[in-house]
């Protein structure tokens, strides 16, 4: 028996497992009203979540339903070239409750499922080295987890039980653009697969009762798995870019540009490679971003410190380990999608190493989000309106040319930064120069000889003595050149 035909068995009662059939809501649920809600997101009267007026559970079982189907009716097309008229492509197939020759039975309404340019979504996840029956398995062969901070969208995010995945719905607007990008997206990747724009690997609409909800597949930038210490949204401007109280007073709250300098006013120091990697893929990224006149998208950054996770005796690093060895899809994780295929993936966990002021080792976790906004006249006029009002240089509306150098010049000046390196306190001279060089430096080098101390000039000669190889045996730390500010608060 095929994964398809079993998974559809399953997915029969879709959804929560611990809900029982008889408990499952109609997937429109427009006969309960919400308790409060936040564009098409809201809470019905029991305490769950619902996206226009239908249940998270519902929704769920619908969207495992559908794409069981998609992925296996699928599998029966021979596999060929792309073509220009697959983007264009909408297949949809009907859900009756009592079931069909080619659907189970569900305990939903009825619905539609409608897959978007299924042959050129498939050759994206084949990019990406995803197979048709690991994508199914991980999205439809457990229960979807429901994230539980979404943040202020109004949409709804699931992860797949395995942590790969994350699926998001989307208004219309987004999905329709979505739409009409995916040729220079599939020119992009063919181009360069290193990059730090979302993965798309599918887009759907469950369709009930005249209410459509839109859904893209994506890859998850976030490791469960691995404890997040602190998390950041991006965007390079300071017009109201701090986080809310309420926002803070989350277990994990996701801060803000204004949070950041002030917070890490020194920044987060990367390997002089990895630094000149990522610099490189933001400016790739930006140039493509710009060139179909997309902004207000942000760099999600959660960083996870090693040594605070050694202090708390996290469990998370060993179990991350074992994930990493199974099959995972290509150029998913942040030092993959600057350097490509690395070994250092596995070393740390798909992030990439930094330090802080502290000196404190830190894994960083990155991607782009949000690039489905389009500068159209809303957007023109909603610059023009905050331009009024506040200085047009700090809004993040703005123009998409002038966005993409300042999101370039905010994450390679105030973010991220390259240090230097001098000899630790009690070597160092008292002018507090290196070598020949005569550089103030960001990193001190412990435990090591005068004759063993790593000058600039020895730092050239001997590449293969990088930082993160210090890192990982401790032989380096971290000093601000200032006996002030830390850096980090949050604790």
């Amino acid at each position: 028996m095929s994964l398809f035909w079993r998974l559809s068995q399953q997915r029969g009662i879709p959804g929560n497992r611990k809900v029982a059939s008889s408990e499952l809501p109609s997937i429109s649920g427009s006969s309960q009203t919400n308790k409060k809600t936040m564009g098409h997101r809201g809470i019905d009267p029991t305490g769950e979540t619902t996206y226009k007026k239908t249940t998270s559970s519902a929704l769920k079982g619908a969207i495992q339903l559908g794409i069981t189907h998609s992925v296996g009716s699928l599998s029966q097309k021979p596999e060929r070239d792309v073509l220009m008229q697959d983007f264009e492509v909408v297949e949809s197939i009907f859900f009756p409750s009592q079931g069909s020759n080619s659907t189970p039975g569900h305990h939903h309404g009825d619905f539609k499922f409608k897959t978007y340019a299924p042959i050129a979504f498939r050759y994206f996840r084949e990019m990406f080295g995803i197979r048709p029956d690991d994508y199914l398995y991980s999205l439809c062969n457990e229960p979807l987890i429901e994230l539980s901070n979404p943040g202020a969208s109004g949409s709804i995010f699931y992860v797949s039980s395995d942590d790969e995945f994350i699926i998001k719905t989307v208004q219309h607007k987004e999905a329709e653009f979505l739409q009409t990008l995916l040729p220079g997206y599939f020119m992009n990747l063919n181009q360069n697969m290193r990059t730090l724009l979302p993965k798309f690997y599918g887009l759907y609409c469950v369709q009930a009762e005249g209410k459509n909800i839109r859904i893209v597949v994506m890859n998850n930038l976030l490791p469960s798995a691995v404890p997040m210490h602190l998390k950041f949204d991006l965007k390079g401007s300071t017009h109201k870019r701090r986080a809310s109280p309420k926002e803070r007073a989350k277990d994990l709250p996701t801060y803000k540009d204004l949070d950041f300098m002030q917070d890490m006013p020194e920044g987060i120091f990367l390997e002089s490679d990895h630094y000149n990697a990522l610099c490189r893929t933001i400016q790739r990224d930006c140039r493509v971003l710009q060139s179909f006149k997309i902004m207000d998208y942000s760099l999600l950054m959660g960083i996870h410190n090693l040594d605070r996770a050694g202090e708390e005796a996290s469990t998370a690093v060993p179990d991350t380990q074992k994930k990493a060895q199974g099959q995972k899809p290509l150029y998913c994780t942040a030092i993959e999608s600057i350097q490509g295929e690395s070994k250092d993936s596995t070393l740390f966990m798909g992030g990439i190493p930094a330090f802080n002021s502290k000196g404190e080792k830190l894994l960083v976790f990155i991607g782009i989000i949000d690039i489905l906004q389009s500068y159209r006249l809303v957007k023109k006029l909603e610059h023009s309106w905050k331009a009024l009002l506040h200085d047009g240089d700090t809004v993040s509306v703005h123009r998409p040319s002038f966005y993409a150098d300042r999101f370039q010049k905010f994450m390679c000046n105030t973010v991220f930064k390259k240090p230097t390196l001098k000899t630790s306190p009690s070597k160092k001279s008292r002018g507090g120069t290196v070598g020949t060089g005569g550089k103030k430096s960001n990193i001190s080098v412990s435990g090591l000889s005068q004759q063993q101390s790593l000058p600039v000039a020895a730092e050239q000669t001997q590449p293969q003595q990088t930082t993160a190889q210090l890192c990982s045996s401790g032989a380096v730390s971290l000093s601000p050149d200032t006996q002030g500010d830390s850096g980090m608060r949050r604790h």
